[in-house]
């Protein structure tokens, strides 16, 4: 099943393609006012124009803002990569999407593409948060101009309590009047990325915009960056990685 998302107010909502385009529709919001992300699976590589097409359709869209290669685990080869992105930048240049990005690359699937692309990937979407900050990989991305779109910044609370991060987002939660999962997502945004998060209820959607609302000090996010090292956790991929790849 393809899944595809958009953002509104900074909340992000999962769907099918099809719900998505029935819940645009009837927003009744103009279309300059949404941010309309969707992605090409594995099984649509093999033709890149042909799969945003489709996903156009069912998104009653003439157009995506943002379209994204979901992964490159599928790739046996540079010249697959290569190809691939070739086929991004034919769907950019069509207008059929604003801007073309990847998710869950590594930085040698960047510097593969890199060699051949003639535009740069707007975004690499990755899991980003304490426990899993990819060693080298943002910086090398923001030296590149790719920005790094967070996903699953919430793992240290959803996923691996009992961390070491948790005395100090208790403390930085009662400090700043929010709620633990506020500071995450604050800390991921003072990081400089794009952040990305999702809820099925509508109160934490309007809680999670608490965080646009205060800043962290530059030594609290350092104390979290480093705090947040003394534990790996991997929630997504796992099959893709060795337990201890921090990559």
């Amino acid at each position: 099943m393809t899944l595809g998302y958009r953002y509104l107010d900074g909340a992000e909502v999962y769907g099918t393609e099809e719900e998505l385009g029935q819940a645009i529709q009837e927003s009744g919001l103009p279309r300059t006012e949404l941010f309309v992300v969707t992605k090409v699976h594995r099984t649509g590589i093999a033709d890149i124009p042909t799969a945003l097409e489709s996903s156009l359709k069912k998104l009653q869209l003439d157009y995506v803002d943002l379209y994204l290669i979901h992964a490159p685990f599928w790739a046996q080869s540079d010249d697959e990569l290569q190809t691939a992105w070739a086929n991004m930048e034919r769907v950019k240049a069509s207008g059929k999407a604003r801007s073309i990005g990847v998710s869950n690359f590594l930085q040698s699937h960047l510097e593969t593409i890199l060699k051949t692309a003639t535009v740069t990937p707007s975004v690499n979407q990755i899991e980003f948060h304490p426990y899993l900050q990819h060693g080298n990989l943002v910086p090398f991305q923001e030296d590149k101009g790719i920005n790094t779109m967070g996903y699953s910044g919430l793992v240290p609370l959803t996923r691996a309590k009992g961390g070491p991060l948790d005395p100090l987002l208790s403390a930085l939660a009662t400090k700043y009047a929010v709620n633990e999962s506020e500071i995450l997502l604050r800390w991921s945004l003072d990081r400089g990325g794009v952040t990305i998060t999702t809820s099925g209820q509508e109160s934490r959607l309007a809680g999670y915009l608490r965080a646009l609302t205060f800043q962290l000090t530059p030594q609290e996010i350092q104390e979290i960056s480093e705090v947040g090292q003394r534990k790996h956790y991997r929630a997504f991929w796992r099959d893709k990685f060795a337990a201890d790849d921090r990559s």
